[in-house]
């Protein structure tokens, strides 16, 4: 058995039967220039996320932590993003086999990330509701265990495929959409997330059904206490919001890798293949529009951060206004005379 590891990917893209990409020069920039402020919304506006939670002390529970992380796993899919709009096209099949597995590697992480940790908030969201709590008791110990227990996983699924399952040794079993990828592993990883999708369907369905049996029974003299507990379930609507817009988004390309993996060649996977990831790249997007229209005090937060900006940097140009030196002109003909508060100040230190 002969291994390919000293080859560019146009080899494994031929041996695929993948067309060479019709890019043109004009098609290719504009890609990524319209990519590229894609990627800068995202990263910008996750880091602000992240700046959130941080910052505001209202935030300081196990739910937000999460949400923080999650905003983290987007921002590395900004990352992911920008690195794969620079080697696409023409290019993707000059790519080494390192740099193609770290380009797909990227990928698989920032999307293992985020399943991972929608699915540890949808357990924090069931353990709060079911104890009827606004946030669960969990431990900020816990909550870091859980987080880096979440990049551990993204990790290691991420560099799956670089540790050995590949095709490179084996050019049968290659499949179209990833040359190097084994179809066996396209199998694996569009099934166990397709599955995790579904058990946090599951998860939520759980939930809504006891919020609605538990309103339903409580009598109106209970209106108050109702009113206080409106919170847990405007999070949940938030959580389900950004599930349902990771489902819609994902979904579509998890089926298409499927098909490739069951090496489906009535399906045409390659049709679909830039509109699944302007799909991924829109998900990454709407997240941070998610949380500020949900939750009222995350818009707040961003605005005071955006404030706190720009307050900075009025004070630093102000500052080096001052900073700079008098010319000699300035010194002599222009001089002001004191003021009348600056010469009863200087009276009264005279005084003293």
């Amino acid at each position: 058995m002969k291994c390919h590891y000293g080859e560019i990917m146009e080899f494994f893209y031929n041996n695929s039967s993948q067309k060479k990409d019709e890019w043109d020069s004009t098609q290719l920039i504009l890609v990524q220039v319209v990519g590229s402020l894609f990627c800068c919304f995202i990263l910008v506006s996750n880091a602000m996320v992240i700046a959130a939670v941080i910052t505001n002390k209202r935030f300081h529970y196990p739910f937000y932590y999460l949400l923080a992380n999650l905003a983290a796993s987007d921002f590395l899919a900004g990352i992911a993003y920008v690195y794969l709009m620079f080697n696409t096209g023409p290019v993707s099949r000059l790519l080494t086999v390192k740099g193609y597995f770290i380009r797909q590697g990227l990928l698989d992480t920032s999307l293992s990330a985020s399943l991972a940790n929608l699915l540890v908030i949808a357990l924090e969201r069931y353990i709060s509701v079911m104890n009827w709590k606004v946030h669960s008791n969990l431990t900020k110990r816990r909550v870091t265990l859980l987080i880096v227990l979440v990049w551990a996983i993204s990790i290691f699924m991420g560099a799956v495929p670089s540790l050995g399952w590949h095709c490179i040794c084996n050019l049968e079993d290659c499949s179209q959409l990833a040359p190097i990828f084994s179809r066996s592993y396209l199998i694996f990883w569009s099934v166990s997330n397709l599955i995790v999708f579904l058990v946090m369907v599951c998860i939520y369905m759980r939930i809504y059904m006891y919020v609605k049996k538990k309103t339903s029974v409580l009598n109106p003299h209970t209106s108050g206490s109702i009113n206080r507990k409106r919170t847990p379930i405007k999070l949940i609507k938030t959580v389900m919001t950004v599930l349902g817009a990771f489902v819609i988004c994902w979904t579509p390309g998890l089926v298409v890798l499927l098909l490739d993996g069951l090496h489906c060649e009535k399906c045409q996977v390659m049709l679909f293949k830039r509109w699944l990831l302007l799909l991924a790249v829109l998900n990454s997007v709407m997240n941070p529009c998610i949380y500020s229209y949900k939750d009222e005090e995350m818009w707040t937060t961003f605005k005071n951060l955006l404030r706190c900006i720009g307050n900075g940097t009025r004070r630093q140009r102000s500052s080096r206004a001052n900073a700079r030196p008098l010319s000699s002109a300035q010194d002599t003909g222009n001089s002001q005379p004191p003021s009348d508060e600056t010469k009863s100040d200087e009276q009264g230190i005279l005084k003293t």
